[in-house]
């Protein structure tokens, strides 16, 4: 449901409408109620409740008001549309009921109910989902000869073939994909295939054979070896004489050709880029030194989402909440070190590496940032007293 609001070019999108009742000591007229309901909620909670802010926002839409007057009494109800999350909504209906007067007259106003919109929307989708279902179901149902058929065809089993020069072991499939499986022997492409896996050749020796060399440079491979020193052997030829892409590990001490497909289809979603094999292993955390008054500084700020802006002397130029850190180092100069209680982003490195700032220290650095030549970075944890 959305309701363009009068004069503005803002959609909203309806959530919860909320409708009051009110009765009112005298005759009164829309106006009067309209301005009983901003200006007797006005001030209650803040500017982030308040109705007129609302509705500019785009936050509800154009509040409707029903009455009719008899016998000197008029009734009616307010009908008010909110985008708002639900405590702000329930705060609002809460404030609405708060209203005493309307105009000289006395009024009482009650709320009636809350609508959820989308509660209807969901059931309406809902309702429709099970017609198409439905149809669905009775479109697509096989016929008994089509069962039968898929049935035989499943039951075909595929046949080891013998590929290239050299007659390896393979799978149906090995010259159609794009992508290949290297095994050690013929037993590994039985049981791969035997889990529905047809693009597998075996090396069938310690020795790699030119085919092998050849699918390699023309197809993206992954080589599954055993989890034994043999595996570890054939791993070590096959690098050094062709390019393969990834390896994959039969459980240490397994062999390929007596895993279950569960165990052949986790080994092969874990499989590794030859390039991360020769990654050096990542460095233990240093400890860097940094003044007193810094260490003491990171201690006060943990836990607080604060951020502390120190000039050259370290003297405190500004303490401000973490969420404002970006925007307020984009419009200061003479920053020297920044100490904050937030997660170091590539967006905080880049401005602090415009503005010339020497030192940014948190309590996390993100593990997508690059590190920066002239901007120095450290954690809570890292730092000490020099």
């Amino acid at each position: 449901m959305e309701v363009t609001l009068t004069g503005s070019s803002q959609t909203l999108t309806v959530k919860y409408v909320i409708r009051a009742k009110f009765e009112i000591e005298g005759v009164v007229e829309k106006p009067d109620v309209i301005g009983a309901v901003f200006g007797q909620t006005e001030g209650l909670f803040g500017p982030e409740l308040d109705l007129r802010e609302l509705q500019k926002s785009g936050r509800i839409g154009r509040i409707e008001i029903e009455l009719q007057s008899k016998n000197d009494r008029t009734t009616g109800t307010i009908i008010i549309p909110t985008s708002l999350d639900r405590v702000s909504t329930a705060l609002l209906a809460a404030s609405i009921e708060s209203i005493n007067r309307v105009g000289p007259c006395t009024a009482k106003v009650t709320l009636e109910k809350i609508e959820d919109v989308r509660e209807a929307r969901r059931k309406a989708i809902i309702d429709r989902a099970k017609e198409i279902l439905h149809q669905w179901t009775i479109e697509t149902m096989p016929t008994v000869d089509e069962i039968f058929k898929e049935l035989a065809e499943t039951l075909k089993v595929a046949k080891v073939e013998k590929y290239g020069p050299e007659e390896l072991s393979a799978g149906p499939e090995v010259d159609s994909a794009k992508e290949i499986i290297i095994v050690e022997g013929r037993a590994d492409v039985i049981n791969l295939m035997r889990c529905g896996i047809h693009n597998v050749i075996a090396l069938e020796g310690a020795k790699v054979p030119e085919t092998i060399k050849k699918l390699c440079r023309e197809k993206e491979a992954t080589a599954f070896l055993d989890g034994d020193r043999g595996g570890d052997l054939i791993l070590k030829e096959l690098l050094q004489v062709t390019n393969v892409k990834y390896v994959a590990r039969a459980p240490r001490g397994k062999e390929v050709e007596e895993l279950n497909c569960k165990e052949i289809f986790e080994a092969l979603a874990a499989k590794v880029p030859v390039e991360e094999l020769f990654k050096p292993p990542k460095r233990e955390k240093r400890r860097m030194e940094f003044p007193k008054e810094i260490v003491q500084l990171a201690k006060d700020l943990e836990g607080t989402l604060e951020a502390v802006l120190l000039n050259e002397k370290l003297e405190p130029m500004e303490r401000l909440p973490v969420s404002q850190l970006a925007e307020k180092l984009q419009q200061v100069s003479g920053v020297d070190t920044v100490v904050f209680d937030g997660i170091i982003t590539q967006r905080i490195v880049d401005i602090a590496s415009e503005k010339n700032i020497k030192n940014i220290i948190a309590s996390r650095i993100s593990e997508a940032v690059k590190p920066p030549l002239n901007v120095q970075l450290a954690t809570f944890s890292e730092i000490m007293e020099s």
